[in-house]
């Protein structure tokens, strides 16, 4: 009986290895396509079949964290649709919550803490957690701007911002230090008069692509949409876009967000007579 069950504990471990490993291939695949369009057509499907998968495993941490991380990138970078879009936002929220309380120690309710216990829980974080947190606090973040009219979902932006800056000073490559792009677009969503600091923002784009190795081109058309348009730099706004479009963009792990940079690199341009 004993064997018996030590058998079908390491069955159950393999079909759920495989599974988490297609899911984590599948979102590899999604990133490194440099089709957009694709992506944007075929993305349901994917985000269907990742879910039957958890309606399997419904606590299984790596399924959850892969949910919520395509259905916040897809209704990020495809869904125009604002009620549609704060729907996907929403669901990859409680899927990363969950997945954070599961997997780190007393990290449930985050968001319900005092903002000064949230701080404290926040800091004692080791460098081990650093991909939970800034998955975490990316898919935080996008539910932030999904919400953005809903000034309770604004209020929390402290919360997302130091979840970055603990991602930051345990290790600033992780992502090809994508937790500087968000800190560069904290800083840069208000102007100077109103409490914005963008030439800390400026500063935190710019240390992105040199640990990106300018492998990013998001950094750069955020660095001329948040900051050069913020401080009405057309010379800076327009070189930056242009590197962009001249750029190849095809970078493991990088090319869906580099085909889509492109493209908005090239919207950027088309409306800069009507913006400067």
């Amino acid at each position: 009986m004993l064997s018996a069950v030590i058998t079908m504990s390491g069955c159950a471990s393999l079909v759920g290895s495989l599974t988490q490993s297609f899911a984590e291939d599948l979102s590899s695949a999604i990133l490194n396509s440099d089709d957009p369009a694709m992506v944007r057509d075929g993305a349901p499907a994917y985000l269907i079949l990742i879910d039957s998968l958890l309606a399997g495993s419904p606590e299984n941490v790596g399924l959850l964290s892969q949910s919520a991380e395509l259905h916040s990138a897809y209704a990020g970078a495809f869904v125009e649709d604002e009620v549609r879009a704060a729907r996907l936002h929403d669901k990859a929220r409680r899927q990363i919550f969950l997945a954070t309380c599961l997997s780190l120690k007393d990290a449930c309710d985050l968001d319900a803490r005092p903002f000064a216990e949230f701080l404290a829980w926040t800091n004692s974080r080791s460098v081990k957690e650093v991909p939970a947190l800034y998955n975490l606090a990316s898919i935080w973040a996008g539910w932030i701007q999904g919400n953005s009219s809903d000034f309770s979902a604004i209020a929390e932006l402290a919360r997302v911002k130091a979840l970055m800056q603990r991602v930051v000073e345990l290790d600033e490559t992780y992502a090809n230090g994508a937790a500087y792009l968000y800190l560069g677009v904290f800083e840069t969503l208000l102007p100077p008069a109103m409490g914005g600091k963008p030439e800390i923002g400026r500063g935190h784009f710019e240390r992105a692509l040199t640990i990106s190795n300018g492998n990013n081109l998001m950094v750069k058309v955020m660095l001329a949409d948040q900051y050069a348009r913020l401080l009405f730099d057309r010379e800076l706004h327009d070189n930056l876009l242009m590197e962009v479009i001249a750029a190849d963009g095809k970078t493991p792990g990088l090319t869906l967000m580099n085909t889509v940079a492109k493209e908005r690199a090239q919207k950027l341009l088309d409306s800069a007579d009507d913006y400067f």
